[in-house]
């Protein structure tokens, strides 16, 4: 099964879930931006997997509950662990981020045997919100430009405030403190750089792809050990 439509069995799963009662078929596929038609040949291939989906076109569908897709199992410490680590990426990061894991943790509570999902309301952390300094950077749109492996034009202040126009191929996000940073190449110096958030004056997201892998950018960076504990901010 390909990942794309796995995803998409999951996701149609847990809107399934949220709704409780029958739900059309248009009401899914509305909601999942699919057609009606891929919405049926989902709906039987979860029952062939064993979802216990009671109706039928025309009428509505109902997810009937203790079907587990897939079955998962976890500790109570993995499950601390994916609370803790959830409540950092909800506080620390962006509100893209955030709204991630919290579909994240939903998908997990989802499956989970009741015992287990106790462990999700645990009030057994606290992560305190980081006060986020001032930036133009979209942190998404910084992680989008990693994925598609896409150039960023960037105006940085450097320590003394000397502004520079700079072309980089970002290849990492750190989060350290409530400061951020893009670590990636820079054209100008011809060498990896760390960019502080909160220098950056003004930005572009370019159409140029940068060449390489960007997870072989950052095994070469690593070798140099120009790590963002070590190197905070470019001169």
């Amino acid at each position: 099964m390909s990942v794309s439509r796995s995803h998409r069995l999951f996701d149609l799963m847990q809107v399934l879930r949220r709704h409780r009662g029958t739900v059309a078929g248009l009401t899914l596929a509305r909601e999942l931006g699919v057609s009606l038609r891929t919405i049926r040949r989902d709906i039987v291939t979860l029952q062939a997997m064993g979802a216990d989906i009671d109706g039928e076109p025309g009428v509505g569908y109902i997810l009937q509950p203790g079907f587990l897709l897939p079955p998962l199992s976890f500790t109570e410490e993995e499950i601390q662990a994916l609370v803790a680590g959830a409540q950092w990426v909800s506080r620390h990061t962006d509100d893209a981020l955030a709204h991630a894991v919290q579909n994240a943790l939903a998908k997990i509570g989802g499956v989970l045997p009741p015992d287990l999902r106790r462990g999700l309301d645990d009030n057994t952390f606290f992560v305190g919100r980081s006060e986020k300094g001032s930036s133009v950077l979209d942190l998404a749109q910084v992680r989008r430009a990693m994925r598609e492996q896409r150039k960023i034009r960037i105006t940085h202040a450097d320590q003394s405030g000397a502004a520079s126009e700079r072309n980089i191929w970002p290849i990492m996000l750190g989060f350290i403190d409530s400061q951020r940073f893009i670590a990636g190449w820079c054209e100008l110096q011809g060498d990896f750089r760390i960019f502080q958030a909160d220098h950056v004056m003004t930005v572009s997201f370019l159409d140029d792809h940068y060449p390489g892998n960007r997870r072989q950018l950052v095994k070469e960076w690593r070798a140099q050990e120009k790590h963002p504990c070590k190197q905070r901010d470019c001169g």
